[in-house]
Formats: C-alpha cells, structure tokens, sequence
C-alpha cells in the first residue's frame, strides 16, 4: 500500500489514539486508526461501566503528583491538555460534565457510550479512516508497518506513525501488551509491564473466606510503611482490593515484587485513638458474645471483627484472651499479610512500559524517527480517580502534536 507523506497510522482505538487522531485530523493529516479488535474505545466503555470518570477537579499543584515519578515527564502534556480543557472538549460534543462530592470528574450522562459515539462521529466528519481487526506486528525490512487481518498479512507505509496501544491489563478489550516484543527487537528500553490499580491475594482461612467474600470495609484507614491512605476495601474469595487498596498499590506491589509479601496494617476506626477505644471496651460485657460487644462498643462491622479474629489466630492468641488495651490497639492496627498481586489481567490498569528516556519532548522515539507513542503504553501510573484517563488524552493529543510537527519539517 502507498501513502502519501501527510498520511499517518495510529495503532490503538482507546482515549490516546483517537484523541491523537483528532490532533492531526485537525492538523490536515490523512489519518487511518488501526485497531485488532472489532471497534473502538472497548476499554473505554468498561471504564465507564460504573460511572465514567474522565478527570479530577484538583488545582494542578495538586494534581499532577498523583503520577509519582513520572510528573515531571507528564507536566508539560497535561497542561497542554488540562483537566478544564478535557472538560471542554468533552462539553463541545454534547456531554458536559459535573464534579462529583470526591473532586471527580463526570459526564452528566455518567456514561461512555455517548461520549463515545459523539467522538466517533466527529472523527468520520473530519475524514479519519479506521481498519478494525488489523492487529500490529512490527516493521518489515522497507520499515512498512505490518498488520494481521483478516485477508493475511498487510504491510503500511505511513509519514509517520502514533503507537497507543496500551498497557497489559484487560486483554480481552485489546490492551495486552503484545507490542513489547517489536518494540523490544529495535532496542525500546521497556519497563516490565506489572499490575496497577489492582487487588492482592491473602490466604484468608476457610471460615473468614466464605464468611465475608464481597464484603466491604468502610471508613477505614490502610498503611504500608509511610505511606497511609483513607477510604474502602473489598474482601476477595482470595484477598482484597478497593479503591483504598489501589491508591498504595504501588507500594504494595514493590513489596510484594521485591521480598514476596507485604504487610498491610489496617485502622478499622481511625477517627478513635486507644485511650477513647480502651475505654469503651473496659465496660462490663455480661452476657453478651464478644463479637456482640465490640460491634456495639466500638461500632463494629462484622467483616472488621472477622479481620480481628483472623490476626488473634494468625498470632496464636485468642480475641478473648486480650486486655481491652490490646483490643483498641489491634483494632487500629490489624496485621493483613499480602503474599501475592491479583493478575495483570484483571488490573484496572498497569504500571512500566516504554521508557520516558526514549522519547523526546515530542513523544517521539529516539531510535524511530517519525514514530510516537502515548497513552498507557508508556512508563508511568496512577491512582484511580480520573488521573488515567487524563494522561491518556493529553499524551495522545501530545503525540498528535509530535507527529504533525514532524510532517511539517
């Protein structure tokens, strides 16, 4: 197949390939969006499957933080592309937003599909092509791009190229990670690939397991060394997971990565120190069970007594055996030993990725003049709370950029 020099192929049909495809759209580009999977955005949907969270409302100070290491090399795209601009460019096709009681962001409609189709539609209007079911397999000798389709092997040359194809987590949906091996054979420094936004595994006993399996912990607060976040869990079949969990899975997960376990320590009623607690539970008992008396003595949820008895038996002392200073101490301080990350597969998103080293301020690679990359693929990561998809616009309208610079020299 010929192109002309203005035509660009962007690999990956998620927020940063089709928000870089409307950059160079805009920028006069002929731009085809190859994809392997039978349409666009199927990640995107699952995203909003619960709520669509686009961004978050925090002042950039604040905001940019969340991606940790990668701050500095995501700064200059996200104010490019800011959280107020994602709103804005989310109102100009028919879907405004509102800023939740959290500081997230939402569509009014709290759905991707409509977004989506608005998107869609705008991209068909602005002559960008799609090829569905083309999955990317690397370069050949020419430097052509290579795609397995239906009818066989197809091989593309493009002016330039925008790579968005994701990290490794839901691969049903098209983000498996496939790419680390062309990459990889033209020397692309990569960061292994591992679970972000993910629960763990613990080996709960039988009795705790099928007891409280789905069962939430509100309120709490959970620590790993340093590092203590406020919020929600969810007891697993085979551990825990949670929005609380996410925002220190990076801390767990190098735990669990470098000595094969992590312990969590977790607070079940933060807001009561262990003289307050102490003294609730110095109150005569009676008859009552003692399960019975910390709910009522310390408002108690079943599943956070569970986790108490868990930690009792993990320590070879009864629950009953303990002082109530020893019960308010525990109470703040539950031991929860982590032996293992859920699989990347089932992760909200995943961490490492192409190197920010072989980019230049561009997103363009270092080693392959002309070709981009943006989105989830890079090496960088982020808590739940609209932060990941908001890198994942802004470095695909950065990229987009990149690419139209390119086209123009």
């Amino acid at each position: 197949m010929t192109t002309t020099d203005n035509q660009v192929a962007v690999i990956g049909a998620g927020p940063a390939g089709l928000m870089a495809a409307e950059v160079l759209a805009q920028g006069g580009a002929v731009v085809t969006v190859y994809d392997a999977m039978p349409s666009a955005g199927r990640k995107f949907l699952m995203a909003g499957r619960g709520g669509l969270n686009l961004t978050h409302s925090e002042p950039l100070p604040q905001f940019m933080p969340r991606y940790r290491e990668a701050a500095p090399r995501l700064q200059a795209a996200i104010a490019a592309f800011s959280p107020d601009a994602l709103r804005g460019w989310s109102e100009a096709l028919g879907q405004p937003t509102f800023v939740g009681t959290s500081g997230r962001v939402f569509p009014k409609t709290f759905k991707a599909s409509p977004l989506l189709r608005a998107w869609l539609r705008r991209l068909d209007a602005a002559g960008v092509k799609f090829a569905f079911r083309h999955r990317w397999t690397g370069w050949d000798e020419h430097g052509r791009l290579l795609f397995q389709a239906a009818g066989g092997q197809q091989s593309v040359t493009a002016g330039a190229t925008v790579l968005a194809l994701g990290g490794a987590s839901w691969p049903r949906l098209g983000s498996d990670g496939t790419w680390v091996g062309p990459l990889s054979e033209k020397g692309i420094a990569i960061s292994t690939l591992r679970p972000a936004n993910s629960g763990f595994t613990v080996a709960w006993s039988d009795v705790f397991r099928d007891r409280f399996e789905g069962q939430p912990l509100k309120g709490v607060a959970l620590t790993i060394g340093a590092h203590t976040v406020r919020g929600e869990a969810m007891i697993t079949r085979t551990g825990i997971e949670g929005g609380a969990i996410y925002a220190l899975s990076a801390e767990l997960r190098e735990a669990v990565l470098g000595i094969g376990q992590a312990t969590l320590t977790i607070a079940l009623r933060p807001d009561l120190d262990a003289s307050a607690l102490t003294t609730r539970l110095s109150g005569t008992r009676g008859k009552q069970s003692l399960a019975n008396f910390l709910r009522k003595a310390a408002q108690l949820s079943p599943v956070g007594i569970g986790l108490m008895q868990e930690a009792a038996i993990a320590a070879d002392r009864p629950l009953a055996s303990l002082s109530p200073a020893e019960l308010a101490h525990l109470i703040n301080a539950i031991p929860v030993h982590l032996t293992g990350t859920a699989p990347i597969d089932r992760a909200i998103s995943s961490a490492g990725g192409v190197a920010f080293d072989e980019l230049d301020e561009t997103f363009m690679l270092r080693r392959l003049p002309g070709v981009f990359a943006a989105g989830e693929m890079l090496d960088w990561e982020a808590p739940t709370g609209g932060y990941l998809l908001q890198a994942s616009f802004a470095t695909g309208a950065a990229a987009g950029r990149g690419a139209l610079e390119w086209l123009s020299r």
